[in-house]
């Protein structure tokens, strides 16, 4: 049975809510996206949504499964949604596990309906794609009803990645200094003033762009989840929600988080050959600039040389590749700085 949402609805979005996001109390429900296919003339594609809300208070918008082949974020929200009671909440928490869902059950990084990659489809388009319908609905929807954001990424099939929370660098420093005590409070070992290669269509960009908290995360990768990546992600969420003060409690911080930072995308090592990935470092080695960090042999035929690449900064191994197949415009490796303390962050 469909309810009727009583928060007023920007027109012309084909997606509609099963849950009431005025109402107070537990609700379990879908966003329902119209979608007729050879399977299903009438069919939607339904993606799970929960909402935990009691009075008056701020809004945290957690999300996970931006990306079908991350497993942290959906497991667990998923465990938050089946657990997090209305009384141990002041305002509100709404909880979408996996936002690109034909993604997750293909277990693909882009939707297997449209190749559509959320997380490059913002703002969005009403009439547009599919994966489009819904990055178009969090942004004139999801995100306006809120105040703070958590994304909670790892690095899929093909990246892996030291586990860090992350905001990113802003032209509002007062915005800027206030994601980053998300970020810190999140209680990731690593924690990341971050430079995308391109931040044009990201999700994170159209949060930011409405004035929001935005934390996201990348929490190691290789298509899987870990016992320690789940502890990270588990305890991360809820010190988030501390830091919203949604609910009571100080963060737990288990250990010290190593600050990190991106000056700009020249911390993106970028393969301009097609071969087969020898990677000479890996992730949370320091390394020195001029350092070889990579070589990419011709997989073609034997007789040719490797092509070998080198460290451009003094630094962190922050990411690399985790398919060893590279083709040209592979990143291969990522490397940020390593900063002192992170006290001018704390807030």
């Amino acid at each position: 049975m469909r309810v009727a949402m009583s928060t007023e609805q920007l027109p012309n979005s084909s997606i509609s809510a099963t849950i009431d996001f005025d109402a107070d109390g537990v609700q379990h429900g879908f966003l329902q996206l119209p979608y007729s296919s050879d399977r299903s003339a009438w069919g939607s594609i339904m993606i799970p949504i929960c909402q935990i809300k009691n009075g008056n208070g701020p809004t945290a918008l957690l999300t996970g499964g931006n990306h079908g082949d991350e497993y942290e974020g959906p497991t667990s929200l998923l465990k938050l949604a089946n657990s997090l009671d209305e009384k141990q909440v002041q305002g509100r928490v709404i909880i979408v596990p996996m936002t690109n869902q034909p993604a997750f059950e293909a277990g693909t990084r882009t939707s297997p309906i449209d190749a559509g990659n959320m997380n490059r489809a913002f703002p969005g388009q009403p009439y547009g794609t599919l994966t489009e319908r819904i990055a178009d609905y969090f942004n004139r929807t999801l995100v306006p009803l809120c105040d703070y954001a958590l994304d909670i990424h790892s690095g899929g099939k093909t990246l892996d990645i030291i586990p860090f929370a992350a905001a990113h660098r802003l032209e509002d420093k007062t915005q800027e200094k206030r994601c980053m005590g998300g970020a810190l409070l999140f209680g990731a070992p690593y924690t990341l003033l971050m430079v995308e290669m391109d931040a044009t269509q990201l999700y994170d960009s159209a949060v930011e762009s409405q004035g929001k908290v935005f934390v996201t995360t990348e929490l190691r990768g290789g298509g899987t989840s870990t016992p320690a990546t789940m502890a990270i992600a588990d305890r991360g969420l809820r010190n988030f929600l501390k830091f919203t003060g949604i609910i009571e409690g100080s963060p737990d911080l288990p250990q010290a988080t190593q600050l990190l930072e991106m000056e700009d995308d020249s911390c993106y090592h970028v393969s301009q050959d097609q071969g087969l990935l020898e990677l000479k470092v890996t992730i949370g080695d320091h390394v020195t600039r001029g350092d070889l960090i990579a070589s990419v042999h011709n997989r073609h035929r034997t007789g040719a040389p490797a092509n070998h690449y080198y460290a451009g900064m003094n630094g962190i191994v922050l990411g690399r590749r985790h398919a060893p197949l590279t083709e040209i415009g592979d990143v291969i490796v990522v490397l940020a700085s390593v900063v002192g303390g992170a006290k001018d962050y704390q807030i």
